[in-house]
């Protein structure tokens, strides 16, 4: 049970972070290095991790685990295939114009939701933190980065509805557009990461614009 619960640890950790290298695993887990490097052999034996070394500034390269594609599919996408095929129905029935209608009343409803809980909040640190809460009760795995008290950026390291935004990208240009309104016009929302361009995860850089 102890041995799962450290696998566990450690593909959250290489999600949540992008590739490390077994000391930083290791420290950030409380284990050993040597525990933390077994374990990670016994994962590439499973073809969920893999190892590229990085040239270092000085000393010798260091060596960096990442995920496989295989192991980012254990992170659920949430009901897929429903999902699919109900885009694929929508479209046959109605069309990319119905299905350009279904997006848009998914994105005032989450509007909706989302403008209702960042007004509550006062500063733009709180309503980001807010978001991130959100996002992470829907299976986005949000965190929060501050730039400064006028900048800060939220980062999505897991898409719960991949397989969909990659069916139909206006769900992702939707996203974008759901924070914006969310957040008014006194903000600016620009999405600097993006996992279906290759990046291991979506993230948004969030600016006040009204100093």
């Amino acid at each position: 049970m102890e041995q799962i619960k450290n696998v566990d640890a450690i593909l959250a950790q290489l999600k949540n972070r992008g590739p490390m290298t077994s000391g930083s695993l290791a420290e950030i887990l409380d284990m050993t290095s040597m525990g933390a490097r077994q374990h990670l052999l016994r994962l590439e034996k499973q073809q969920l991790v893999s190892s590229f070394s990085q040239r270092a500034v000085v000393g010798r390269p260091k060596k960096l685990w990442q995920l496989t594609a295989k192991a980012h599919a254990k992170f659920p996408d949430r009901h897929a295939d429903l999902t699919l095929h109900l885009i694929d129905s929508v479209k046959v029935i109605y069309g990319d114009s119905g299905l350009d209608k279904l997006i848009r009343a998914r994105e005032e409803k989450i509007i909706v939701l989302y403008k209702t809980l960042l007004d509550k909040c006062e500063g733009l640190g709180a309503k980001v933190a807010a978001l991130a809460h959100q996002r992470c009760e829907e299976g986005y795995m949000a965190t929060v980065e501050s730039v400064n008290e006028h900048e800060y950026l939220l980062i999505e390291n897991h898409c719960p509805i991949c397989s969909a935004a990659k069916s139909c990208q206006n769900f992702c240009r939707s996203e974008l557009a759901i924070f914006q309104h969310s957040f008014g016009e006194n903000f600016l929302v620009e999405r600097q990461d993006y996992l279906l361009s290759g990046d291991r995860r979506c993230s948004y850089k969030i600016t006040s614009i009204a100093r």
